[in-house]
């Protein structure tokens, strides 16, 4: 439900006959106060949540001054601290640069979007990769005759390989005309906020493929060359360069049983405690063969400069939920040599294919960006994995923690958290006794707007039930699906689970873990929570709210 705006009482009677000076500035001035007094934006919600008709759009909601409460004219679904536009469409983010202490992301954006095709790069600015201010078109679509602007890759050349000067952003990305897709190379040299057309584009023409997207660029240090992954149907090619406009195929990885790939990347790592270094290559892909969806899979592995060695043929995945799909990752440079290896960050898009364009929005659509991640590689009984959990910073936009001692709940017993959250938008952590067997259930929201987290002892895995949101029932069969990660208990289970208003993102296994879904549900209405087949031990309980961001405001 959408907060209303708040009322404005204010306004004067007096004479109109002649009166003393000093009364006479007294009631200029109140009339003054009345006339300038801020009024409840046209097309604010009524008490019941519903948007009165609004004859254009209107610029972002009135701002509040509880920080954690939605602001008035906020759309029903629009998240509070998840990344979307003002209005129009949004998928895939592009990976960020860091330029005068500032993170720039893209994302593609479709300001034609429900009546025209066609993405351009959108970007957005943040100083702690968590909160996203909108900063407007970096690359437009459809300027230079190659068609619109799909998913690439930017990268700062601060060794002026390419020649456009030192420290210039240099953005490889897709262009798509007719069908035919081509690689196109655009320049910066205002730190990122726009790019011009490179007049040898496009770099890379299309050598006859249907699916042939999604330039991934990273430097080799070792080799002192750029390296290119790029998407091509069921593989992936690689390329090199010493200057980012002329690119030699080398080699190429193929899978055939992840549908179609996207999104590629490639990056190194290093376990400080084990010290194992590795390669990792990443891509999107569909897990349908193990009875997965969409997602971020990954191999580790070696590069020798041209090719890719996986170690096992089956890849991991960074996430198990419907929807962390065409996610990217990135390294501070701040960090230095060492620290970039030892760990990076990732976001990916709140969406999937499947009903991308079936999900609620309001003047935007096409879902959100997640949450930032730290990742990190660890060797976990002799394998390496990627762990994962919320980015550190997110915790300065937490609010006044709400906190409940232990407590037990019996079989078949379904109870009221002692702690519950006030607000749409908040953190809750917790740690359960995990049981040998037996299921614990914490159920976000109630009737029919209702998300469901738990844990299945037997099965060994941590699971998010979507199937009685808000919006389960008008969607497609994928959507209702329940979605598992595989965790080890090991005893107990610590559970910080991050909800917004219409996204629930779960980490555990101290981020061995995480499951990441679009949902819908008003977990104001209540959370409880359930032990199924076992007595279920609960501590560490807090329930915390979280600062509201509007990315459409300075």
């Amino acid at each position: 439900m959408t907060l209303p705006a708040p009322r404005r009482e204010g306004g004067f009677r007096g004479p109109y006959g002649i009166l003393p000076l000093p009364l006479v500035a007294l009631l200029v001035t109140v009339l003054l106060v009345v006339l300038l007094w801020p009024r409840p934006p046209v097309g604010s919600p009524d008490s019941t949540g519903t948007p009165s008709p609004t004859p254009s759009p209107t610029p972002s909601p009135t701002a509040t001054t509880d920080p954690f409460a939605i602001p008035a004219g906020w759309e029903r679904f629009r998240p509070a601290f998840h990344l979307t536009p003002e209005e129009h469409w949004i998928n895939d983010p592009q990976r960020p640069v860091f330029v005068d202490g500032e993170w720039r992301l893209y994302y593609l954006y479709n300001a034609d979007y429900p009546e025209g095709n066609g993405t351009a790069w959108h970007l957005a600015t943040s100083t702690d990769m968590v909160t996203w201010k909108n900063r407007g078109v970096a690359i437009e679509k459809y300027r230079n005759g190659l068609g619109d602007i799909l998913t690439g890759s930017a990268v700062v050349d601060e060794r002026n390989t390419a020649g456009f000067g030192a420290g210039a952003i240099v953005a490889l990305a897709t262009q798509q005309d007719d069908g035919v897709q081509r690689q196109s190379l655009f320049v910066s040299t205002d730190g990122g906020f726009s790019f011009r057309n490179y007049e040898g584009n496009p770099v890379m023409d299309n050598p006859g493929a249907t699916d042939w997207r999604d330039p991934k660029i990273v430097w080799d240090d070792a080799r002192q060359q750029w390296v290119m992954v790029l998407a091509e149907g069921q593989r992936l090619g690689f390329y090199t360069s010493k200057n980012l406009r002329e690119w030699t195929y080398v080699s190429d990885f193929v899978r055939t049983d992840y549908g179609l790939l996207e999104c590629p990347d490639l990056f190194e790592m290093v376990d400080p405690t084990s010290g194992r270094r590795t390669w990792v290559l990443g891509v999107s892909a569909h897990a349908s063969s193990t009875g997965g969806t969409t997602g971020f899979a990954y191999w580790t592995g070696a590069w020798d400069g041209e090719r890719f060695t996986a170690d096992t043929d089956e890849p991991q995945w960074l996430d198990g939920g419907a929807d962390f799909y065409a996610a990217v990752t990135w390294n501070d440079p701040r960090d230095g040599d060492q620290g970039r290896l030892e760990r990076r960050f990732a976001l990916g898009w709140i969406n999937n294919w499947a009903y991308a364009r079936d999900l609620p929005g309001g003047r935007w659509q096409g879902g959100s960006l997640s949450t930032t991640r730290e990742i990190v590689l660890r060797e976990i009984d002799g394998r390496l994995s990627l762990l994962s959990q919320p980015v550190a910073a997110l915790e300065a936009r937490e609010g006044e923690s709400a906190t409940a001692s232990s407590f037990t709940v019996v079989p078949g017993d379904i109870v009221d958290l002692p702690v519950q959250p006030s607000t749409r938008a908040f953190r809750l952590r917790a740690r359960i006794d995990a049981p040998d067997a037996g299921e614990v259930r914490l159920r976000f929201g109630s009737g029919d707007a209702e998300v469901t987290v738990g844990y299945d002892a037997g099965a060994g895995v941590v699971f998010i039930d979507r199937r009685r949101d808000a919006v389960a029932d008008a969607m497609p069969e994928t959507y209702r699906e329940i979605r598992t990660a595989p965790v080890e208990a090991d005893g107990s289970l610590a559970l910080d689970i991050l909800v917004d208003v219409s996204s629930v993102e779960v980490f555990t296994g101290d981020g061995r873990a995480s499951l990441t879904s679009a949902a819908y549900a008003d977990a104001r209405a209540g959370v409880t929570v359930e032990a199924v087949g076992q007595r279920i031990g609960i501590r560490d309980l807090s329930v915390t709210p979280m600062e509201v961001d509007d990315p459409n405001t300075p």
